[in-house]
């Protein structure tokens, strides 16, 4: 998959036009799936959240506010995030602070060419019973028996390793030796992966980048918050972090993005989005018949909503627009949309033909 070109792809504030101004009402269901009113207090709950971890990780983390939000949106959507991004941007620093922030379980673990599956789930050990001789197995959990699991580097270990986490990332739970074992809630994998080395590394099959609601670019600082960094980094010791949030008020968040409501007009934009990656689709454009292999699945239309919804509750709205969907394309689109031999050749990249798409399909 082609190196990505993020910083041209709209933001939370950039998104303008006909579409940035369509706020929609809440669909109107059967009486039986009409979802519980979200109400104000319930959105300040939402917006004070996002307000305190931002004060937390901006201790430690200087700039990178799209970063953090999106980290955010994947936090409160049940989404698993993929930070792509150069050595030394503290990509590791961001997620073990958001977890730190938040009092959860945080591992991170190393992959390497030798790492193994079972030193992500765990392994059985053969005990003795001292005192009547007999033998038996017991389980050792591993590092992704956790919160917020951070799998650095992840595009440096085997594909065998790499689908140790799809069943955790699906279903969040482990089968080992045919016992399954569930995994405590929230459950999140945050990957970083270097787009610069090659040697050593086995790229994602598109089955485990599926998995990933976003794919994230985290670009350098500007030289002003360069600076900053230097000096808060080079002084006598980091700045303390403290947990703001218990993990019940995250569960409760969590569900509250459930209940967000949203506009037939703007799950029809979603969809409309996502099938016209696929050059197979009636409404596929021509830039994506020329370049794209394959194009995102429906997956993508999920996440788009449940990440508006995210977005809608951060920004203090009770109901998602098609401006949450189109700041939330490119993270949702570009690791889905696999690009031909003749896109590579011309340069050419999944956030390219994300930015056609947009310009293309303005409205819901």
């Amino acid at each position: 998959m082609s190196m990505i070109e993020p910083a041209t792809l709209p933001t939370a504030e950039g998104v303008t036009g006909e579409a940035a101004a369509v706020a929609v009402a809440p669909s109107a269901p059967s009486p039986a799936s009409v979802p519980p009113p979200v109400t104000p207090e319930a959105i300040r709950l939402g917006q004070s959240l996002k307000a305190d971890l931002f004060g937390e990780i901006h201790k430690r983390i200087v700039g990178q506010d799209e970063v953090i939000e999106l980290l955010l949106l994947s936090l409160l959507a049940q989404g698993h995030g993929l930070f792509i991004g150069v050595p030394g941007l503290a990509k590791t620093l961001l997620i073990s602070t958001l977890a730190e922030s938040l009092g959860l379980g945080f591992n991170r673990v190393q992959f390497t060419p030798d790492l193994m599956p079972a030193d992500i789930t765990g392994t059985e050990i053969l005990e003795e019973n001292r005192s009547t001789g007999q033998r038996s197995f017991r389980f050792v959990r591993g590092p992704i028996f956790t919160n917020i699991l951070l799998a650095d580097e992840i595009n440096r270990t085997s594909p065998k390793t790499q689908a140790a986490l799809l069943q955790a990332m699906q279903e969040r739970r482990v089968t080992v030796n045919g016992a399954t074992y569930p995994l405590d809630a929230p459950f999140l994998v945050f990957a970083t992966q270097n787009p610069i080395e090659q040697e050593g590394t086995y790229p994602l099959p598109e089955a485990q980048l599926d998995r990933f609601m976003f794919s994230v670019v985290v670009n350098y600082p500007s030289a002003a918050e360069e600076a900053r960094i230097v000096v808060s980094t080079t002084g006598a010791s980091l700045e303390k972090v403290e947990p703001v949030a218990p993990r019940e008020r995250i569960l409760e968040i969590q569900e509250l993005v459930r209940q967000v409501p949203v506009s037939e007009p703007v799950v029809e934009y979603a969809v409309r989005l996502a099938r016209a990656t696929r050059p197979a689709d009636e409404n596929a454009g021509e830039s994506v018949r020329k370049w794209v292999s394959w194009g995102a699945g429906p997956r993508a239309s999920q996440y788009l909503i449940l990440g508006g919804k995210a977005r809608a509750i951060l920004h203090g709205r009770p109901a998602v627009t098609v401006a949450d969907v189109r700041a939330l394309a490119g993270p949702v689109l570009r690791h889905r949309i696999v690009v031909n031999f003749q896109a590579e050749a011309e340069g050419v990249t999944p956030d390219r033909i994300v930015l056609e798409l947009l310009d293309q399909i303005r409205h819901a």
